[in-house]
C-alpha cells in the first residue's frame, strides 16, 4: 500500500503521521478551516502568504462564505456538536467581518479622498495651524 506523508505531520514517538491516518472529522474541520482562511485573506484580513502583502476581493470571499453556507445546509443534522459548532462559529465571524468590510467600502466611497497636495476640499485656502506663544 502506497502511504502518503504530508511533511510536518508526526505520530508520538517521530514517526510522521500519515494522511490516511487522518479522521472524517479532522479532514471535515480542515475544509472548514481552509475556506475560513482563504475567506479572511480575501478580506485583506491577513496577508497573502506567498506575496506577504495585503489582498482584497470581497466578491472571492463572499464566494468562500456562500461555499461554506452551502456545506453548512447540505450537512445538516449529519454533524457531531464540534463540527456543528466550529462550522456556525467561522460563519458568523465571517460574515461579521465581511459585512464590516463592506461598511468600511462604503465610507471610503461617502468620503471623497483629499485633493494631491493635501489642499482641502472645495478649493480653498486653509490658515496656517495656530503655534503657542511663549
Amino acid at each position: 500500500m502506497n502511504e502518503q506523508r504530508r511533511e510536518g505531520e508526526q505520530r508520538p514517538g517521530g514517526e510522521e503521521r500519515s494522511a490516511e491516518s487522518l479522521s472524517a472529522k479532522d479532514l471535515f474541520l480542515g475544509l472548514i478551516h481552509s475556506f475560513q482562511a482563504a475567506a479572511m485573506q480575501q478580506m485583506g484580513k491577513v496577508p497573502n502568504p506567498y506575496t506577504q502583502k495585503i489582498e482584497r476581493d470581497l466578491p472571492q470571499a463572499k464566494l468562500s462564505i456562500d461555499v461554506l453556507e452551502m456545506l453548512q445546509a447540505r450537512t445538516s443534522g449529519n454533524l457531531v456538536g464540534e463540527e456543528a459548532r466550529f462550522l456556525q462559529h467561522v460563519l458568523t465571524e465571517l460574515r461579521l467581518n465581511y459585512v464590516a468590510e463592506l461598511e468600511e467600502d462604503k465610507k471610503g466611497k461617502a468620503g471623497s479622498p483629499p485633493p494631491a497636495g493635501g489642499a482641502p476640499p472645495g478649493g480653498g485656502t486653509q490658515p496656517p495651524p495656530a503655534t503657542p506663544e511663549s
